[in-house]
């Protein structure tokens, strides 16, 4: 079953997984290995953290809620607790996840890294290769390898010219707590996103002094419109109405709500935000308060940076600003390309080459959830079609009982 000749296989401990192995303990990790329990299905999960759900408990700032109401963030078969409110906050939904990993009795293998993936035509079976924390290295050999790593799993850091020799804090989001430590300090928030907005909030509230760099066009819509989340009513109204009417609708209703966001320096793109985000996975700001500071002038909108000099920033227009910090809100990427050795289903940027509702399954037993750029509701929907994949296909196996087992003493036979 197993192609010898390959002498680095000796040279670390050998697993037998006797079903799918799972990489990532994130949301969208668990909610297969749920899904793959209701199946009756065993499964391994490898988190190269300490802990479930590494960004949010490690990588997200303290004020941070869901910015959707919590019917459309909770993972498949579990409810949020009715006591929860509509938007939960980080703390909730980093309890709501360790209920769910207890609920389903799911114990990933934390602090595991997986340093490659590669399926072996010889013996048709994945070997992923992982190292721990101290140093031991295991090798996992399955069937079946799904791909939970997400859409956010590294963060990005743009080139900017001279950003090394600014002098100043220089962070990226991922590393922002609070706007305490800021107070009174000049800073430059590089990003008009959720996150760029959310921490030019933070940072005004703990009486800093932010400026927020807003290089491209991006869409602002109210978090809710009537009393209603924004988003439930865009999902209710293209159950009757093509998406772009329903774009012209938001547009319409944001502008009565908001008035226009141009004249403050926030552009919009010439795509409404629903077709934006299906094409280009580009995600509209969901205002909950940086607006009203825009508007009163406490968070300067300022252009592109044209370079960094030693304590101040150069925008494209000339002007110039002394800055004490910077704070990258530039977002996140896949690590795919960087450990899975695969290039037919995954594309060099991480993410699968299909199209949403196709982007889920591969050959040879490849999947993929979280990726749809569907947030949660997305990577659930993902778990629920891939666990009912996998879950057909074991059960014939456990019919037909020709299940294999590799009997090399150094296979280990547990999972």
């Amino acid at each position: 079953m197993f192609n010898f000749s390959d002498n680095d296989m000796f040279a670390r401990r050998c697993v037998w997984v006797n079903g799918p192995v799972i990489v990532g303990a994130g949301p969208s990790g668990l909610a297969v290995g749920a899904c793959l329990k209701e199946q009756g299905v065993p499964c391994v999960i490898l988190e190269r953290s300490d802990c479930i759900a590494s960004l949010w408990q490690k990588r997200t700032y303290d004020r941070l809620k869901l910015h959707l109401p919590k019917q459309f963030c909770q993972l498949p078969k579990f409810p949020f607790p009715e006591h929860y409110p509509e938007y939960p906050s980080k703390r909730q939904f980093i309890e709501y996840l360790e209920s769910y990993a207890t609920q389903f009795d799911l114990s990933p293998q934390f602090n595991e890294c997986v340093q490659s993936a590669k399926y072996d035509e010889f013996c048709r079976l994945w070997r992923v290769k992982t190292v721990s924390a101290d140093g031991v290295e295991v090798e996992y050999i399955c069937q079946w390898l799904v791909v939970a790593t997400g859409e956010n799993a590294e963060r990005v850091v743009p080139e900017i010219d001279g950003l090394k020799e600014f002098g100043g804090e220089v962070i990226h989001a991922c590393d922002y707590k609070s706007g305490e430590k800021f107070r009174g300090k000049k800073v430059v928030v590089v990003g008009c996103g959720n996150s760029g907005m959310e921490v030019s909030l933070d940072l005004c509230n703990h009486d800093a002094q932010p400026s927020m760099v807003c290089r491209s066009a991006v869409h602002v819509l109210p978090r809710e419109i009537f009393g209603k989340s924004t988003f439930e009513l865009a999902m209710l109204l293209m159950t009757w109405l093509p998406l772009w009417l329903v774009d012209k609708i938001l547009l319409i209703l944001t502008w009565f709500i908001l008035g226009d966001i141009e004249k403050y320096g926030l552009k919009r793109p010439s795509s409404g935000p629903l077709q934006l985000k299906n094409s280009q996975g580009k995600t509209p700001v969901l205002d909950i308060g940086a607006l009203e500071k825009i508007r009163a002038g406490k968070v300067k909108v300022v252009p592109g940076i044209k370079k960094f000099s030693c304590g101040t920033v150069e925008l494209v227009t000339g002007e110039k600003l002394e800055v004490d910090s910077v704070v990258l809100a530039t977002g996140y990427c896949s690590n795919v390309p960087y450990w899975l050795q695969e290039s037919e289903f995954f594309s060099k940027n991480g993410y699968p080459k299909a199209q949403f509702p196709n982007n889920w399954k591969g050959k040879s037993g490849l999947y993929a959830v979280g990726f749809t750029k569907r947030g949660l509701a997305g990577a659930s929907a993902d778990a629920i079609r891939i666990a009912k994949d996998i879950g057909k296909v074991h059960k014939e196996d456990l019919k037909q009982k020709k299940q294999k087992v590799p009997t090399h003493r150094r296979c280990i036979s547990t999972f």
